[in-house]
């Protein structure tokens, strides 16, 4: 019986915590593409309309403009 003094709290903090890490994933975006990482497995790196779409999404970065020199 005194067991049940510990394990009971023991387990209710753990079911807090599962609970508390569950809403944070949420929160931070983990379950926003669920279909993408499966998708991205069926296209080859060296297709160059799946390389271009890359790109696009991803446009270069422009470098920042130095002023003009006096």
């Amino acid at each position: 019986m005194p067991a049940l003094y510990i394990m009971i709290p023991a387990a209710l903090l753990l079911v807090g915590a599962a609970i508390y890490l569950f809403f944070w994933a949420v929160d931070s975006g983990q379950y926003d593409d669920l279909d993408g990482p499966a998708h991205s497995v069926l296209f080859d790196d060296q297709d160059a309309n799946h390389l271009a779409a890359i790109d696009e999404a991803n446009p270069p970065q422009q470098p920042p403009r130095e002023p003009p020199h006096a």
